[in-house]
């Protein structure tokens, strides 16, 4: 059994918030100033102040070479966790038990100096890990190659890009070899070569024996990289254990069994979009749809006036916006393109299983007349849905090198001998 590296005992953290009954103007400053002696006195402010628990009673353990992943909405306690794991700042109650180094990566430029070039800081940030400097001089050409920043090594990083400090960043925290590697959404911020990068380099050292905790809004990286995860919730551990079963709780909370999209307000437009959703191999509205399974995507719209050429239409995008296929209504069925008269309609497309790699995608929804193009009557924006990967993918099955891009569809191959021999 492998021993325990992280273990966090019932940690509660809380700040006090001040609360003002208004903003004030400069004359309300100096006059608040002149009164306050007398405040005092009387025992009357203009403040409240209010404890907010950041996190409460959490607790969990990670064992060596495990990679654990947390996950929840924006102010649900997941940057307080990493800043008491990597010791920037205290739990208010309960205890935090760490056996080995720790290198944290929780925001652009964590632990640089502005003023140091990347040479030094490279330096610096292994001394903080408690490195010897014959170790890192031992990494250093691995870490500068990782980064691509050779041309800027001696430039100080405060003339960094928010992508070059990233870079410089992750290759000091993965290439230092400490025992605990703890990285926050920081890695959103570089561009996607980048991100494959080091989602590779964080499976390289995993392998190794390392612990990694990753924090992240990108569930096709969750559900790849990690063994585990948790999810937290108003400072709460709502679930934790396998990241499939993790993400799913957490998608199908999020979207609460409800459509992505509605609109129930009236328009004077020819055509209103109403409602649009997903629906995946289960027949069951959400956001995670497994690689195996279908994606039906469900369009209902109102029309209020008759039209002809009635066109909907969607585009399907990568999450960093790369668009991938643009499909319309028609393309299998020319009998839509007569006219369509008044009346409340569902139009369903599906994008098969075993096509879409595992990932983050988006979705734009339009409807418009094909007799103006130019003219569209309603659409809507950023639906977004991620594919997971369940062990049946080829990336899964063959290896990471085994395929690459959007789409993993398995086609259908074919190979016969044509001769004995072949030409020199």
């Amino acid at each position: 059994m492998q021993d325990e590296i992280i273990k966090v005992n019932n940690i509660s953290k809380s700040y006090t918030i001040t609360h003002r009954e208004s903003y004030e103007t400069i004359r309300d400053k100096v006059t608040e100033l002149a009164k306050k002696p007398f405040q005092m006195f009387a025992g009357r402010t203009h403040t409240e102040k209010e404890k907010f628990w950041a996190l409460r009673d959490v607790q969990f353990s990670v064992k060596q070479g495990e990679r654990l992943g947390i996950i929840g909405r924006n102010g649900a306690g997941k940057s307080t966790l990493l800043k008491i794991l990597s010791q920037i700042t205290y739990p208010t109650a309960g205890d935090v038990m760490l056996r080995g180094r720790v290198a944290s990566l929780l925001e652009v430029g964590t632990g640089f100096h502005p003023e140091l070039t990347g040479r030094e800081n490279i330096f610096l940030n292994g001394a903080i890990l408690g490195m010897k400097q014959s170790e890192i001089r031992k990494k250093f050409d691995e870490i500068v190659a990782f980064a691509e920043i050779e041309q800027f090594l001696d430039t100080p990083v405060k003339r960094y890009s928010s992508g070059m400090y990233v870079r410089l960043a992750f290759a000091v925290a993965a290439h230092l070899e400490p025992e605990i590697l703890i990285i926050d959404e920081v890695l959103a911020v570089g561009d996607t070569q980048f991100q494959k990068k080091c989602l590779g380099k964080m499976e390289d050292v995993a392998k190794g024996g390392r612990t990694i905790l990753f924090v992240s809004h990108n569930m096709g990286s969750i559900h790849k990289l990690c063994d585990s995860c948790i999810w937290l919730d108003r400072g709460k551990v709502v679930a934790a254990g396998d990241p499939q079963n993790v993400i799913m709780q957490y998608l199908d909370y999020q979207s609460k069994g409800r459509a992505i999209f509605t609109q129930e307000h009236q328009s004077k437009k020819k055509m209103n979009l109403r409602k649009v959703f997903l629906l995946d191999g289960r027949a069951q509205i959400g956001r995670l749809v497994n690689f195996d399974d279908d994606v039906l995507i469900a369009i209902e719209y109102e029309i209020n006036q008759e039209v002809n050429n009635c066109l909907v239409w969607f585009t399907l995008s990568s999450g960093d916006g790369i668009e991938i296929l643009c499909s319309t209504d028609y393309d299998l069925h020319p009998e839509l393109k007569g006219p369509r008269s008044k009346g409340y309609y569902r139009t369903t497309a599906v994008i098969p299983k075993k096509v879409l790699s595992p990932g983050s995608y988006n979705i734009l929804v339009g409807i418009n007349s094909n007799n103006l193009p130019s003219e569209t009557f309603d659409r809507i924006e950023t639906i977004s849905f991620d594919v997971v990967d369940n062990g049946s993918s080829p990336k899964a099955m063959f290896g990471e090198m085994s395929r690459s891009g959007f789409l993993q569809p398995f086609l259908d191959w074919q190979t016969q001998k044509v001769s004995e021999k072949t030409d020199s």
